[in-house]
This record gives structure tokens, C-alpha cells and sequence, in this order.
């Protein structure tokens, strides 16, 4: 039996065991709703005016920002740097955004070191720091340490959580180790006693690809999440911040070298300003930019480097690339996101960055008795939201919904990719659904050419369509009615009864079908997500 009908009927058999709408599933109760998400940010670059700027365009959805106030001395001793400015402190704590400063080495090994032999004299400073300028902790960003100096590291960290008090904030910058290394700047990280004395670790889940590398991917989605798998191992969930990439990088053809950051505002203004052209990599669900400076164009420099004239290969980040890490947050329940760096990303991305961040995709789905079910579909695949920030959960669902959800949890094949209905037009948004729909069988036109897109689905047309599906032929005894408004003389009579006896369509309390009541696609949605592991195995 070929394997498209074997899953065909599969999904058949389900939809008839589990196509329950009855009042019991309106009368559930509304999900509780979690706790936020953590949502903290480093900022690095622009003056303390900016960065203001760069947090009231987040819309209020920042928890934490982390700025560049803390530095380490030749001697290991604590550098306060340019950009603490005590008027933005106070005006952030107004805004009840906890001000958490990073301790940076820049990369500079020496340095690193020399802070962590002299982290006695250190961690009395930056405790001094924390108390004068009334700061809300530490994020320790010490990198490219190796494995010799992992104890050194981790009691710098024990000592900061013994001086600082108790609400102050003690966190930890960790490298992403999706491959499990312990050794070289992976080694100097000993992510459980570090979780153990910290209030969270960031996990730098970027930079895959860097600056040196060949081109290739910022944050591959299984470089992220392997890198969360690993440190779940050994640290506790509610101690993970998953870290968000707000910069590219880019690499210039036939060039010995490249990879050098860029911020996704630049990326953006060189897709427009050259006319580049961005292809979306399925496998590592991260997009690429490609664009070609010729000589007699405008010069553009990127922190402070003229791209010359050539070709440009960009590996960057878009709205889809980080609402599929956004999702990982929720998948394993993790405490937040932290992203470097605030003022990189573009401006929209915080039109959907926060409710994407705590799992409510739609503005319209929080508290709503299916929006578990609706999440779970989202994610798969199966049924997309209306707009970016909508569902519309109690919206009647239409034949093209139906069409295209059958089709897509089936993942249903066809050559056909145009439909032969009147009433489709060319370049319909589901033209290669409803074509393959019609192709199996699973919804038909009227008889006359018409689809019908926009046509509502009823109670007692869905009853008929799995009769006429899975039920035809069978010799199924219609017994007497149990529903007032169904009368043996109505055409949907012996489905209804057939789709009853085989506990399909239960009915409501009242002893009513409604059968002519319209399926939302919140109840759409609950179905399928009730009948995936029908479809998935």
C-alpha cells in the first residue's frame, strides 16, 4: 500500500476517534499564566543618550540590561570605564530595568588571567562598585581562558556570590559547547559549579562561525540547541538564559580572511542600498545575504571598515531565524534570552520579540482555553496565525484552512501545484494545497468548478466528509436520534448518527448537535494537536 494513503487513512482514523466538540471543550478552564521570561540585553556600543534610545524602542519588555562598565587593569585590579553613567542607572530603575555591568577581558587571555590571581583585591572592588553606584549585580564575561585556569574561574565566581548580598545578581557568560569539548576555551568553563554559585548562566549560543572561520552560520538552530542540551546536563533549567545574536558576519569573495561582525540595521541597509539578495538555509534555519559592491558605487564602512568593491557573502539573523530560537526557550523551559547586542537588531524586532520569548506567539491566544493546543500546532507547522500577532482562535475556519492543514500535518506530496477550480486564481496564497487536496480526495469543489475558499466548514458537513471518507460502505446501525435538532429527514441524519455511535461527535449537554454551528480554528487546532502522535509516528 503506498505510503501516502497508509498515512491518509491513518489521519482519518484518528480524526474519527478524537473529533470531540463538545461542550466540554468550551468549558475549560483558561492555562494559567506563567511567569515572564527573562529578557536581558548588553549593551556595548553608543554613549549612555543612545542607549536610552536603544531601550524605549524594546517597548517595555526588557528585564535586564548589562552595559560596559566594568574592565580589568593591567594588574588585575578593576577598571571603571567611560560609559557608568549614574543618571542612566537611576533612569533605568525607574523604568524597572534592573542595570547588571559586564566584566570583560575583550578577549585578552593575559588579562584574564591576571584578574582571576588577583580575584580577592578584585571581587572587594567590584562589591565597592556595585554598593557606590547602586547597581543590581555582575555578569562575569571572561573569555578565552582555557582549561588550566577552570578552578581559578569558578572560585572568582564562589567569592562573588559570598561578598555581594544576597539580591544582588551574580552571573556568568559560559561558551556554547554543543560538541562537549573540555579543553581550550570550552575547558575553562565548569558549567555546574558555576550554575551552582551563579544566579543563571548566559550561554553565548553564537558566533559559530567567526571571524577567521569560513563562511558559515552565526547560531545554526542545532548548534543552539545542542549547546542547551548539554548544558541542561548539568545545570538546572530555571539557571539557563539562552543567548540571541543581534549582529552578522560578513565574508568578502576570493578574501584570505573575513568574517567580521556587522549589526543587523547595517546588514539590512546593505540588502537595500546594493540590491542584495537573501536566501533563508532550511538546514541551519539562519539566513544568507548576498551582495555585489561595484567600483563606481557608494563606499559604506562597517565599524569603522570600508567594504571595498566585491562580493559579499553575509550570514546574519532575521525575524524567522530568531523566532525559532525564541522557541527553544519555551521547548525546554528555559529561565530567559540575553542578547548581544542592544541597538544591533532592527527596530521591529521587538514587535514580536517578548511575546515570542514566553510562548505566546499570538496576542489573542493568552488565557484562551486552546492555547496550548494552538502553540503546539504552531509549531509544527501545521496552522499559521492570521498575522504575525494574531490567531484568531474563535474565527470560523474556512475551506483553505482546512485544506491546507490537512495537508500540511500529512505532508502530502504531489506534482500538481495548480488546482482546476474556477474560483482559484493564479498565485493564490494555497493554490499548491488546495491542489493537492483536491488531487487526494480530502476536500472537493461544488460540482461546478468552485472551491468555495472562504466557505465556513459546519459541525454536520465535517461529519459527513469523515462518513464518506472512512465510514462509507460500512454497515453501521442507525439508531434513534439522541439530538433534538437532528431529524432523521435532514441529509446529514445517518453521518451524524454513524459519526455518534462510533464516539466521533459526542454532543453537547443539552442533547444538542448544532449542526450547522460553524468549527473555529481554536477547535481546529485542538484537534490536531490531540491527533499528532496519530500523523508523527
Amino acid at each position: 500500500m503506498p505510503k501516502k494513503i497508509i498515512i491518509i487513512k491513518s489521519f482519518i482514523l484518528a480524526i474519527a476517534f478524537l473529533l470531540v466538540f463538545s461542550s466540554s471543550i468550551s468549558e475549560q478552564p483558561n492555562v494559567e499564566a506563567k511567569a515572564k521570561k527573562l529578557n536581558m540585553s548588553y549593551v556595548y556600543f553608543g554613549e549612555p543618550d543612545i542607549h536610552k534610545k536603544y531601550v524605549e524602542r524594546t517597548k517595555g519588555c526588557l528585564h535586564v540590561i548589562s552595559p560596559n562598565y566594568f574592565n580589568i587593569e593591567d594588574d588585575g585590579t578593576l577598571e571603571l570605564t567611560s560609559a557608568l553613567n549614574v543618571d542612566f542607572i537611576n533612569e533605568m530603575h525607574e523604568r524597572n530595568i534592573k542595570v547588571i555591568p559586564f566584566l570583560s577581558n575583550h578577549w585578552n587571555r593575559e588579562l584574564g588571567r591576571k584578574a582571576l590571581e588577583n580575584r580577592e583585591i578584585l571581587t572587594e572592588e567590584i562589591a565597592e562598585a556595585i554598593k557606590k553606584y547602586n547597581l543590581d549585580g555582575i555578569n562575569v564575561d571572561i573569555e578565552n581562558l582555557t582549561e588550566i585556569d577552570r578552578s581559578n574561574y569558578t572560585d572568582f565566581v564562589k567569592l562573588l556570590r559570598e561578598k555581594l548580598s544576597e539580591e544582588k545578581v551574580v552571573s556568568v557568560a559560559v561558551a556554547a559547547n554543543p560538541k562537549g569539548l573540555n579543553s581550550g576555551w570550552h575547558g575553562s568553563y565548569d558549567y555546574e559549579l558555576l550554575g551552582k554559585y551563579s544566579d543563571y548562566l548566559m550561554l553565548m549560543t553564537y558566533d559559530e562561525s567567526y571571524q577567521g572561520s569560513e563562511p558559515g552560520p552565526v547560531a545554526s538552530l542545532s548548534f543552539v540547541e545542542e549547546s542547551i542540551k548539554y548544558a541542561l546536563k548539568r545545570v538546572p533549567n530555571e539557571k539557563i538564559v539562552l543567548g540571541i545574536p543581534f549582529f552578522g558576519r560578513y565574508w568578502k569573495k576570493e578574501s584570505d580572511y573575513g568574517g567580521y561582525g556587522i549589526s543587523l540595521t547595517d546588514v539590512n541597509t546593505l540588502i537595500q542600498k546594493y540590491n542584495g539578495q537573501v536566501l533563508f538555509d532550511t538546514k541551519s534555519k539562519s539566513p544568507r545575504a548576498i551582495i555585489t559592491i561595484r567600483p563606481e558605487d557608494e563606499s559604506y564602512y562597517v565599524f569603522g571598515r570600508k567594504l571595498t568593491p566585491g562580493k559579499y557573502t553575509i550570514w546574519f539573523e532575521n525575524e524567522k531565524s530568531i523566532k525559532y530560537k525564541l522557541r527553544l526557550v519555551q521547548k525546554y523551559n528555559l529561565k530567559g534570552s540575553g542578547s548581544w547586542s542592544l541597538g544591533q537588531e532592527t527596530k521591529d524586532t521587538w514587535n514580536y520579540y517578548d511575546i515570542w520569548l514566553n510562548g505566546h506567539y499570538f496576542a489573542d491566544v493568552e488565557g484562551h482555553w486552546a492555547q496550548t493546543d494552538i502553540w503546539a500546532v504552531k509549531e509544527k507547522g501545521w496552522m499559521e496565525g492570521v498575522s504575525d500577532t494574531h490567531f484568531f482562535p474563535d474565527k470560523p475556519l474556512t475551506r483553505v484552512e482546512a485544506a491546507v492543514t490537512l495537508v500540511r500535518a500529512m505532508e502530502i506530496e504531489s506534482n500538481k501545484t495548480k488546482p482546476s477550480f474556477k474560483d482559484i486564481p493564479k498565485d493564490h496564497w494555497a493554490e499548491r494545497e488546495i491542489a493537492i487536496a483536491q488531487e487526494n480526495g480530502l476536500i472537493l469543489g461544488d460540482g461546478k468548478g468552485n472551491f468555495l475558499p472562504e466557505k465556513h466548514i459546519t459541525r454536520e458537513e465535517m461529519a459527513v466528509l469523515l462518513d464518506r471518507i472512512f465510514f462509507n460502505d460500512t454497515n453501521i446501525k442507525t439508531e434513534r436520534t439522541p439530538f433534538i435538532d437532528v431529524k432523521e429527514k435532514r441529509w446529514s441524519y445517518n453521518a451524524i448518527i454513524r459519526m455518534k455511535n462510533e464516539g466521533i461527535f459526542i454532543g453537547y449537554k443539552d442533547n444538542t448537535f448544532y449542526p450547522e454551528a460553524k468549527i473555529t480554528r481554536a477547535q481546529m487546532a485542538t484537534l490536531m494537536n490531540r491527533i499528532s502522535h496519530y500523523i508523527e509516528k
